[in-house]
């Protein structure tokens, strides 16, 4: 009997996105039976996973179809480790493609539902309920991420580093305390540059904010760059592109199961980039990781896409 497939794509996706979709599911269809669902919300996200249980979803979409699509099934109590989606990576970020090596083409993607091995995943979930799929970040990343999401559509993956640089020249940074499983690892008395919250390696399609990131160990990535000063900015900037921003001296990496983030009375509130998706502003957060509670198809002999 042929494997029984839910390709869900998102109602919004261009016909560029569309046309990709469609090479995937040519090549699904040579081996299993197809269903291709377009959504235009979470209701009608809900209603195709409902209606179509017995497939396997494969969802086609980047970081921020993953998220909706965990939150969704992780507020229903119905995320299962034994019941791993697909992925048809679409869009310019990616990310946690990136940190699972699957194929960033159509084809070689839809190959990987069809041949892959389910690998166990964690997230992590913040005090309001939402979750974490590959990666949180505060301070200038998140400042950064709010003024690509106007560029994206004219300079695509450019938008990231340009909303970077905007940012980054613009902020005197945020004075915050970091705690991670209880331990007081930076205080409010230097302000931070950027913050990240790491399961997966990267962020804003493959920038590596926490290059030794593991999304299935049961711990989080902290990246804390305590940066100061027009040049050294330049100089993590240009590091951050590479990965290897954290062997400087005003970067610490902590890991860690729990993470909380508490501004310092009278100082600026900061915003969270979240799987793409930005926050207002806020004065605290925290996290929490829920170890092994999914999974996603990927190739055997996986690496990490930069």
């Amino acid at each position: 009997m042929a494997q029984e497939l839910l390709v869900v794509v998102n109602e919004g996706a261009g016909s560029t996105e569309l046309a990709a979709v469609d090479k995937a599911v040519d090549v699904l269809r040579r081996v299993a039976d197809v269903i291709v669902v377009r959504t235009a919300d979470l209701d009608a996200l809900g209603a195709a996973l409902r209606v179509h249980r017995e497939r396997l979803t494969v969802l086609a979409g980047g970081d921020g179809s993953l998220h909706a699509a965990v939150q969704l099934l992780y507020n229903a109590h119905l995320l299962d480790p034994r019941r791993p989606f697909g992925l048809l990576p679409l869009g310019t970020g990616n990310d946690l493609a990136r940190t699972l090596g699957i194929p960033l083409d159509p084809v070689g993607a839809a190959e990987t539902v069809l041949e892959g091995r389910p690998r166990t995943l964690d997230i992590a979930v913040d005090d309001t309920g939402e979750v974490l799929v590959n990666a949180a970040h505060a301070g200038v990343g998140a400042e950064a991420g709010r003024l690509a999401t106007g560029w994206k559509p004219a300079l695509g993956v450019a938008a990231y580093p340009l909303g970077g640089l905007v940012a980054g020249f613009s902020s005197e940074g945020w004075a915050m305390d970091v705690e991670v499983d209880g331990v007081r690892v930076h205080d409010a008395g230097r302000p931070i540059l950027m913050l990240g919250v790491s399961n997966g390696r990267s962020i804003g399609g493959g920038t590596p904010l926490a290059p030794n990131a593991e999304p299935d160990d049961g711990l989080l990535d902290v990246v804390v760059a305590a940066v100061h000063g027009p040049r050294n900015r330049y100089a993590y900037g240009m590091a951050l592109r590479d990965g290897v921003h954290i062997r400087r001296e005003d970067v610490r990496v902590h890991r860690g199961r729990h993470v909380s983030l508490l501004v310092a009375d009278g100082a600026e509130p900061f915003r969270v980039n979240t799987d793409g998706e930005v926050s207002d502003e806020v004065r605290r957060r925290s996290w929490e990781v829920r170890q092994g509670v999914w999974s996603v198809l990927v190739s055997g002999s996986a690496r990490a896409v930069w």
